[in-house]
């Protein structure tokens, strides 16, 4: 299960974590994030142990949005380390989304 990222929670989890993190910034009017969220679900559950994987609404948290130059949703970020080391923006496949996350493990 995607792990709720919020402005309160986002440094705690995603920035000081000693796994890979993806992050999805996404809002619920946005029909790609509607298309990738089941993705982004199957990936929690299989990276489960290995990765953390969370969701950050863009149009509740935006002070994260903007402080990682979000400007097109879906983003998804791939943080290792406290740093982005990985961004794909738009809709993707499991695989390709899988291959980032694999690189970073």
């Amino acid at each position: 299960m995607t792990v709720e990222l919020n402005e309160r929670n986002f440094d705690e989890i995603v920035v000081k974590s000693d796994k890979p993190v993806l992050v999805d910034f996404w809002a619920e009017w946005c029909g790609p994030c509607r298309i990738i969220g089941p993705t982004v679900e199957e990936l929690a559950k299989e990276y489960e142990g290995k990765a953390i994987v969370g969701k950050v609404n863009v149009d509740e948290n935006i002070s994260v949005a903007s402080k990682y130059g979000i400007r097109n949703i879906p983003t998804l970020l791939i943080f290792k380390g406290g740093q982005v080391v990985d961004k794909h923006v738009g809709v993707a496949s499991k695989s390709v989304l899988a291959e980032k996350l694999n690189k970073q493990l």
